[in-house]
């Protein structure tokens, strides 16, 4: 019983020992890469083979997922003697074998173009039978800083507190700003306070010595960018003369809008006064002219002898026609009722002996007032 135990033993030693001698990954670079994005990369894995390791050749690189629930990515491999570079989408194109034959012990690959989303484990499989043996390798894909923005925060007036900021938008964290003067003397103002994590000096009573050129610097792991500001301290404003000039102003403008709103009412009070003169009708005007009467072409002295062939109605009723022919003037529109103007002594004589030898009656022919009505 102990020979065949020893036996087993000896057996178990020399299996170990096989397999120790068998298929080895020799690559001792560091497992953890930082590099910055648009940069290239090499993963190292380089292996050698033993007599016994017989079996098919297949190297295997796959993305490792930081969720156990979801699967690994193969990323890139070889089998059969063939290289298949497109297993995984985001990386197709970007990733190489950096041997052209794998085989000869050069398992590492090459990835281009990185991005901050290729960050990962990535992990390297050798598999020829009987032996397997795999390296993992940490890649940090980082973001350098953006070109950060520089401005001065607040009044930039001699006595007040100036804040300058400095801000990047992209870049991996952590960031650090750096400030400095890089005009006049060099040097930051003695009440300058720097926040290398913010990205701001705070200049407590800010003087005209503060002036100047400053330059900020962004800066991480991967990278840096900067930025310049030029600063100019002004002094004071001279608030009394503001205040005047602002109240001069305003009483200009009031004086203005009521020179406006006098003209405004000025023309107004004209043109309603002109219209008013306008619709009055003057006493001196007299009365238009009737129409013209049809008696008026006959005359007393000229148709005495149509009168007498005139029968008694016809002259009643040429008699009793008024006459508004004549126009009353502006004497007897002055003249009292009283002193109204007495009938033309032509027509009284025809009303007399001359009408009634003329076989015609004698008709009393009514008066006229000045605005040409029967009275």
């Amino acid at each position: 019983m102990e020979l065949s135990s020893g036996r087993c033993c000896c057996v178990l030693l020399s299996l170990f020992a096989g397999l120790a001698s068998g298929l080895e990954i020799t690559s001792t670079a560091q497992t953890s890469i930082e590099t910055a994005s648009g940069q290239s990369v090499k993963l190292d894995c380089k292996f050698t083979l033993a007599p016994e390791d017989s079996g098919p050749l297949d190297i295997e690189w796959s993305l490792l997922s930081s969720d156990n629930q979801k699967e690994d990515k193969v990323v890139i491999l070889y089998s059969g003697d063939r290289a298949y570079e497109d297993y995984y989408d985001p990386l197709k194109g970007r990733v190489h074998f950096n041997s052209a034959d794998p085989k000869t012990g050069d398992a590492s690959i090459n990835l281009t173009g990185l991005k901050s989303t290729d960050s990962g484990t990535y992990q390297c499989k050798v598999k020829k039978a009987p032996g397997i043996r795999s390296r993992k390798m940490l890649l940090i894909v980082m973001v350098k800083p953006s070109k950060p923005r520089c401005y001065a925060e607040g009044p930039t007036q001699e006595g007040k507190n100036v804040v300058l900021r400095c801000i990047s938008n992209e870049g991996t964290k952590p960031l650090q700003y750096s400030w400095e003067k890089t005009s006049d003397s060099k040097l930051l103002p003695s009440s300058a306070v720097m926040d290398p994590v913010g990205g701001t000096i705070n200049v407590r009573n800010a003087s005209a010595s503060t002036s100047g050129t400053y330059r900020c610097t962004a800066t991480n792991r991967v990278g840096s960018e900067e930025c310049i500001l030029y600063l100019n301290v002004t002094p004071p404003p001279n608030t009394a003369g503001i205040i005047a000039g602002a109240i001069i102003t305003v009483l200009l403008i009031l004086i203005i809008i009521a020179i406006i709103l006098f003209c405004c009412c000025r023309a107004r009070n004209k043109k309603k006064y002109e219209k008013e003169i306008c619709n009055e009708i003057r006493e001196d005007v007299p009365p238009p002219k009737s129409r013209v009467s049809t008696a008026r072409s006959f005359t007393v002295g000229s148709q005495r002898s149509s009168l007498g062939s005139m029968s008694p109605s016809n002259l009643h009723e040429y008699a009793l026609k008024p006459q508004y022919d004549k126009i009353p003037s502006s004497e007897e529109f002055e003249r009292p009722p009283s002193h109204a103007p007495l009938p033309p002594p032509t027509a009284a004589r025809m009303a007399g002996p001359n009408l009634s030898r003329m076989g015609g009656i004698p008709v009393m022919i009514p008066a006229q007032n000045r605005d040409g009505s029967i009275v």
